[in-house]
């Protein structure tokens, strides 16, 4: 983002002060934070002291050019010097279609199996992000694909929260596109509400672990009315991860106006957008039993 801000290639300097900012500023009101290795290691010593760090372990992006989009690891990274450096949970993000070939689909469950199996060895929860696609499909976000993403996220639940992967927590997406939604649609809507609360009724029920809900990206107000939904939906979500949604706007701030205006924003309209979202899942998050 601070890249597509500029208008150049971010440095790594920016990256990391960036990081370091939202850190010392957001975290007094979160419960814990997601950095990466390679720019977040600084942002995760200036985070507020109560809140949790949990460390990415996937190398960003993946080759376009082979089928599959299959994961890979941070060379030098391991479960074991990531809570050496500090982390108190482990995060993969892998991108996954139910209906992909089964070769390339195994290759993935046994990627994520070696996973689980290093987190445990180190006794560090394992968050798994899973972000669903189509190999057929090239934007996620048409009418086509918010048509099949229900069944695709739901059976990608189910199938890695098999005790076989290790898996302490799930970070999903809400199983519909609520901008193709009866109500929250402004084209063509694909589902009624009734159908939309139907998915989010069937993901809760298709899975033991703990889940929580991931932004997408999606603005604000519309992350909150979906949670509102999901509860009243019935939806058993325990929580949220989010990041872009409450800090993005301050990005632009950071690239025209510097350090010094980009830690006011973060720390007024941040800590707003924070506190916002709190309440909300105050209302609508079911609370995990420990």
């Amino acid at each position: 983002m601070l890249t597509k801000a500029k208008g150049e290639e971010a440095s790594a300097k920016e990256l990391e002060e960036f990081k370091m900012i939202v850190s010392s500023q957001l975290t007094k009101d979160a419960s814990a934070i997601l950095l990466d290795p390679e720019y977040g290691l600084p942002a995760a010593k200036a985070k507020a002291q109560e809140a949790g760090l949990l460390l990415a372990y996937e190398k960003t992006g993946y080759d376009s050019t082979v089928p599959g989009r299959l994961p890979d690891l941070l060379p030098t990274c391991s479960v074991k010097n990531l809570k050496e450096a500090g982390a108190d949970a482990c995060k993969f993000l892998l991108y996954y279609d139910v209906d992909e070939s089964d070769e390339i689909n195994e290759r993935k469950q046994v990627f994520i199996e070696r996973i689980g199996s290093e987190c445990q060895a180190e006794n560090l929860p394992f968050f798994l992000e899973l972000v669903s696609y189509d190999q057929n499909i090239s934007d996620s976000q048409s009418k086509e694909y918010a048509m099949k993403k229900p069944g695709k996220v739901i059976k990608m639940m189910e199938k890695f929260s098999e005790e076989r992967f290790n898996v302490d927590v799930l970070k999903v997406e809400v199983p519909v596109n609520m901008h193709y939604v009866e109500g929250y649609s402004q084209t063509d809507f694909v589902h009624t509400k009734e159908e939309a609360a139907k998915f989010f009724q069937e993901q809760a029920a298709a899975i033991h672990l703990p889940y929580i809900f991931l932004s997408a990206g999606v603005e604000a107000e519309l992350f909150y009315e979906t949670l509102r939904f999901a509860k009243a939906a019935g939806s058993t979500f325990n929580g949220v991860l989010c990041g872009r949604a409450t800090w993005s706007a301050g990005v632009e701030t950071f690239v025209k106006h510097g350090k010094e205006a980009a830690m006011t924003w973060m720390n007024e309209e941040g800590s707003k957008k924070i506190q916002q979202l709190n309440q909300v899942l105050k209302e609508t998050a079911t609370p995990v039993a420990l």
